[in-house]
């Protein structure tokens, strides 16, 4: 039953600790105990997510021998974030965000636990595909009111430090998670049961929701209807060009220079000769989800105080080099330092972009947008899989990963946030003196919500 836009006394009235710690920071964010809450169930319920998004890629990998087939399990378990990221963002906006993602979770709990006996009998690949869709729709629809929830659980001048904390959060699952399938099968875990232990995982989610109280906040706009409900996030991305720039920036990232994500299997066979059977893949895949932890986690602690739109160029360009030497290592060592150093880059650069965007949202509009994102990030990389796929098997990975890596580079002069504020403030001076139009202190955030 859909809800009417109220204000009611949010968790941050009663819960909002006096905490001294830098605003904006990973530490002030922690210092809020709903927010502390949801951020280690969800850091749980990540850690079995990302043991069965290593392990499913092996196992099809290992059954068929076809890099295709890898791309397209990645398609089923990410696409649908393609088209239903749109309308999941409206309910996000318009329902009780605390009921729907219970039942998300519970949804993604059947579809992962259905998975084991699958895997367990060698079933039809049909059918493996058509429950990995599924674990992907439940996590498709529950995205957007996920980022859009976790922001209200802390104030806005915290916002940078909540943001950093769960890109830390979903890459270091990705770093313990590969390390605990290779404990887990080194003493004879079989796959099935790994698929188990991630749907017993989602319930740390739905017991944090229980004791968790999630507010909601006044619109004050006129609610859209009909069609233009779903248009409504693409009306506020064309209003605002930084917005814009930012989710057409990472549309074009995620297509072009992540797809090398859902080969990383497939990658490290070819390129580094890891064989089949070898925990080499796991080792690397988390320690270049170690990379990406820390990137995410210096956002809010060692940059806290930079200009986060300077350090989307700067990480830009970090990725193109990184990548580039991921790409010509030859030996699996050279890949481990490589793979490190561009998990860094991939998720700094990520969160600092998200970091932009969130803080240039308003609460009522905010699952609209981040459904959008959530389109050009989880959805467009398997797209990219599916896409060039055929070219992998053609011409190999080096090629492949060396072109995203230069498309990454052009991407590091194309979003320049700085100047389109800077754009924005000389068109619009007069406008912003007598207006409420935002303005942006010196890290790029927003003066206002």
């Amino acid at each position: 039953m859909a809800t009417t836009p109220r204000t009611t006394t949010s968790p941050l009235e009663s819960d909002s600790p006096a905490h001294g710690h830098e605003p904006g920071s990973a530490r002030a964010a922690l210092a809020y105990p709903s927010f502390r809450r949801m951020w280690t169930a969800s850091f749980a319920s990540n850690i079995g997510s990302w043991m069965q998004n290593v392990v499913l890629p092996v196992y099809i990998l290992d059954r068929t021998g076809s890099t295709t087939l890898v791309g397209l399990v990645a398609f089923a378990q990410l696409g649908p974030l393609l088209f239903l990221s749109i309308p999941a963002g409206v309910i996000a906006d318009r329902f009780d965000r605390r009921r729907w993602l219970m039942a998300m979770q519970l949804v993604q709990l059947a579809f992962s636990a259905l998975l084991a006996p699958l895997v367990a009998h060698n079933a039809p690949l049909w059918a493996i595909f058509a429950v990995a869709f599924g674990v992907g729709a439940g996590n498709a629809l529950n995205s957007p009111a996920w980022s859009a929830m976790l922001p209200t659980l802390v104030s806005p001048k915290d916002l940078p430090g909540s943001v950093s904390l769960n890109s830390a959060m979903i890459n270091g699952s990705r770093v313990v998670g590969p390390i605990l399938v290779v404990l887990l099968r080194s003493v004879g875990a079989s796959i099935a049961e790994i698929f188990i232990i991630n749907a017993v995982t989602y319930l740390f989610v739905v017991f944090a929701l229980l004791r968790t109280r999630v507010p909601t906040r006044a619109n004050t706009q006129p609610p859209a209807q009909g069609w233009r409900l779903l248009t409504s996030g693409l009306d506020i991305a064309r209003r605002n060009k930084v917005i814009g720039r930012l989710l057409l920036t990472l549309f074009t990232f995620s297509l072009v220079s992540l797809p090398y994500i859902g080969f990383f299997a497939a990658v490290a066979r070819e390129n580094f000769n890891v064989e089949r059977g070898s925990t080499s893949y796991e080792w690397l895949y988390a320690t270049w989800g170690f990379g990406a932890c820390m990137g995410g986690l210096a956002i809010g602690t060692v940059f806290v105080r930079q200009d986060k739109r300077r350090l989307i160029r700067h990480g830009f360009v970090a990725f193109a080099v990184t990548l580039t030497a991921f790409a010509l290592a030859r030996t699996m060592w050279q890949a481990l330092i490589a793979g490190a150093f561009l998990g860094f880059a991939y998720f700094g650069t990520t969160t600092s972009m998200a970091t932009v965007l969130q803080t240039r949202l308003s609460h009522h509009e905010r699952g609209r947008v981040m459904a959008l994102w959530f389109m050009a990030f989880g959805g467009t990389v398997p797209l990219g899989n599916l896409l060039f796929a055929p070219l992998f098997d053609t011409v190999g990975a080096r090629w492949l990963l060396i072109a995203g890596a230069a498309w990454a580079l052009l991407l590091s002069r194309w979003c320049n946030i700085e100047h389109l504020d800077a754009s924005a403030h000389k068109v619009s001076d007069k406008a912003l003196e007598t207006d409420h139009a935002a303005s942006f202190d010196e890290h790029g955030y927003s003066a206002g919500e």
